[in-house]
């Protein structure tokens, strides 16, 4: 039997022993190096969770101001480096996750417990903390967010103007593709054997599947078209949007390091789906025209919408409730800015401009009744408008040097994603 020696690159933290001699202590009468550590772990998970900086540092301080601490914080993707002052010592630490995701539950539940812990901090030890943060963790099974991805993808395709047989397709290839994206994140694989794996998983059960189909059915090749959908689950619309928000706020290191995590991510995706319409010889073509009216159009675009960002939403480990928010606001906001492309000719930089306004003024509005952070109703709810087709597109030309197509293609992506 073989036996597997290879150790860990990131050393476990043993967070119970800055308790373990505290015994009953409040948290609020303990040490520095016990208070800090309460502090540092926290903001760590909220980090783990693909919250932006901002975020995480103002949870920080909301925790070090209970405790009578000072705290700075300097904030990256996989990183923090913070110091926490009591008024006559200062102590520092470095903190590093072993991977970055996305977990909407998780960011909920934590904030939940920062809220009561303002109030609760007196009464509380730092056994008692540690316990508590450990009982908060992930929603849902690989094979429940392989559903969540062929949901949204599946209806994604419609969006982008594909017909039942490639919503199909896509639903199928995005549902295997996201299932062994989430065994490999499961089992701490490397990112980017992950990306490779899952979207070639996603495009090969497409392609078998459209070619089981064709040989059945006899349906046409233009509905090949398709299978570009089939791996949009891939793209990384939290970490773009997270990034623009760090940015927006000046948290320059975090905003960098998410959109250099982003672009790795859709670079790797975009080559490996090249390679694999290489392999399986299929070519990037418009979708056949669905002959629908207005009204029908309209009605199915809202309820694509919604489809596509509860999946979306559950991709990000979104409980259920909290999904079927995130999902009304898409479906108004992606269908609004669909109809200002078609109806009034809006260029659709300007028309993702007020399809993402839109969703942030309606999650502002909704965030009081709902009680959840707004960063997890709008991201799921713009994700949707992040135009992966756009990119994948701009790839593949670039691939067979058709440089002039590929910019045209590459610059309405980069105007949609700036937008």
């Amino acid at each position: 039997m073989v036996q597997n020696n290879i150790k860990k690159n990131h050393m476990d933290i043993y967070w119970h022993d800055y308790a373990d001699s505290l015994g009953n202590i409040p948290i609020t009468n303990a040490g520095l190096v016990e208070k800090a550590s309460i502090i540092g772990r926290t903001g760590l998970m909220l980090l783990s969770c693909g919250t932006g900086a901002w975020r995480v540092r103002s949870s920080m301080n909301t925790m070090s101001e209970c405790m009578g601490l000072t705290c700075t914080a300097d904030i990256g993707l996989m990183s923090i480096n913070y110091t926490c002052f009591d008024g006559e010592a200062c102590f520092s630490q470095s903190l590093c996750l072993t991977n970055t995701g996305v977990n909407n539950s998780k960011l909920t539940r934590l904030e939940n417990f920062i809220n009561d812990f303002v109030g609760r901090c007196d009464s509380l030890t730092c056994e008692q903390v540690h316990n508590e943060l450990e009982k908060i963790h992930g929603l849902y099974s690989p094979p429940v967010l392989g559903l969540a991805a062929a949901l949204a993808c599946g209806a994604f395709t419609f969006l982008l103007g594909g017909g039942l047989t490639e919503m199909i397709c896509a639903f199928f290839g995005a549902g295997i593709g996201n299932y062994v994206r989430s065994k490999f994140t499961k089992h701490h694989l490397t990112l980017v054997l992950g990306i490779v794996a899952s979207v070639s998983a996603g495009c090969l059960s497409n392609a078998g599947l459209f070619e089981l189909a064709k040989t059945l059915f006899n349906i046409k090749m233009q509905h090949e078209a398709g299978y570009i959908c089939a791996m949009l689950f891939i793209i990384p619309g939290f970490p773009f949007i997270t990034s623009g928000i760090d940015l927006s706020k000046l948290d320059m290191r975090s905003g960098i390091e998410r959109l250099t995590y982003a672009l790795i991510i859709i670079i790797v995706a975009t080559m490996t789906a090249w390679l694999m319409a290489l392999i399986l010889h299929l070519t990037p073509m418009d979708f056949l025209p669905l002959h629908l009216t207005l009204w029908q159009f309209i009605l199915f675009r809202l309820a694509a919408s919604f489809c596509g960002v509860f999946g979306f939403s559950v991709m990000f480990n979104s409980p259920v409730k909290l999904a079927a928010s995130a999902a009304v606001i898409g479906a108004l906001a992606n269908t609004l800015r669909l109809e200002l492309v078609d109806l009034v000719s809006f260029p659709p930089a300007a028309a993702a401009f007020v399809g993402a306004f839109t969703a942030g003024i309606l999650a502002s509005l909704l965030k009081k009744y709902v009680g959840y952070p707004r960063i997890s109703i709008t991201v799921p709810s713009i994700v949707i408008m992040v135009p992966g087709l756009y990119l994948y597109k701009a790839f593949y030309n670039l691939g067979v040097m058709s440089l002039e197509t590929s910019a045209s293609w590459l610059a309405s992506a980069l105007l949609i994603i700036l937008a």
